[in-house]
């Protein structure tokens, strides 16, 4: 069998990073992607691509083909669902259906891209990989649907699966085209357009530092681990007063109740369902944010060498990359 590896989700955030690192090392690369993905991030590689869905165990089993590692960092990110369903599907469904294949394609190494999310919210006192899920009565249905995906893949661990998991946190950086919503806190408040604030604890990391996080994994992380792939903790409206400061534009002024904030999240959603459109913010995503997310990051950074890039250097290429590219 060769030495080359499976991407499924290359045309996303973080599986197109790990895409780029892979290439530049001269590692063969093969892509999964769905006939209806945008390809923005594939089209100036030189790089294999195979249409099929990772809901479809077949086509992946397909994809596999010659392969020796997969990475799995495919997943429906959203914290508004007008159709809960669809996350489940995806992100429950949908590794179910990988984890089959790779079992049936007996790869080497499988890395599993999950969430931060799936360790909870515990405030501002860092939490590690042991912490537990608490996020059922947030109503948030991308949280609840990457836990139970990961415990899909977990159950294939058990079973002799050569799994790893990674676990990014709010991951920024370059090349978010279609801005995710880590990326689109940075535009807001870079145009100057973000003017309130609100309690709240983040961890944030440059997105080619998870990218590395998930090659180090594939290579050096024990089977059936977790490893939480972050960098600094911070709280909201610091990170937001480091981006204007960056950017060199007003920090945001006006600090917003908590119930105020979920109120307004409510009446985003709502709007966002009359008009079709994306809401300006959340209510579960509101009520995660002030729940706090602190991590202990360090066993990726001892056990794997996960690489921590001062954040002010990836906000400032961000913002750059984004002038460069129209978006300011």
């Amino acid at each position: 069998m060769s030495d080359k590896s499976l991407i499924i989700g290359a045309t996303g955030f973080i599986g197109s990073a790990v895409m780029r690192q892979l290439l530049a090392e001269g590692e063969q690369v093969r892509v999964l992607a769905r006939e209806s993905s945008t390809t923005q991030n594939l089209d100036e590689f030189d790089v294999e691509v195979v249409h099929g869905d990772m809901r479809d165990r077949e086509s992946v089993v397909r994809a596999l083909r010659g392969c020796t590692t997969m990475y799995c960092t495919a997943a429906y990110f959203s914290h508004y669902n007008p159709d809960p369903q669809v996350a489940y599907d995806v992100n429950v469904n949908g590794t179910r259906a990988t984890m089959q294949a790779a079992e049936a394609a007996g790869v080497e190494r499988v890395v599993y891209t999950s969430t931060n999310c799936t360790l909870g919210a515990h405030g501002e006192t860092p939490v590690d990989e042991s912490a537990m899920f608490n996020h059922w009565r947030t109503g948030d249905h991308y949280t609840q649907s990457k836990f139970l995906g990961e415990v899909e893949a977990l159950r294939f661990a058990a079973r002799g699966l050569p799994l790893v998991i990674v676990s990014p946190t709010y991951v920024i950086g370059t090349n978010d085209v279609r801005p995710t919503n880590s990326g689109q806190l940075l535009l807001d408040v870079a145009k100057g357009t973000m003017a309130v604030t609100m309690k709240g604890y983040l961890n944030v990391i440059d997105v080619e530092d998870v990218a590395r996080g998930h090659i180090l994994a594939a290579r050096k992380g024990r089977i059936g681990e977790n490893y939480l792939l972050g960098n600094v903790n911070i709280s909201i409206t610091e990170f937001q007063n480091m981006i204007a400061d960056i950017a060199g534009v007003s920090r945001p002024r006006i600090s917003i109740p908590y119930p105020l904030a979920v109120a307004v999240g409510h009446v985003s959603e709502a709007i966002a369902r009359v008009t079709n459109t994306k809401p300006f913010e959340t209510a579960s995503a509101v009520k995660i944010g002030h729940m706090g997310e602190s991590y202990d990051c360090s066993k990726a950074v001892t056990e794997l060498g996960l690489p921590q890039t001062p954040i002010e250097d990836s906000i400032r290429r961000a913002l750059e990359w984004w002038r460069a590219h129209g978006y300011l």
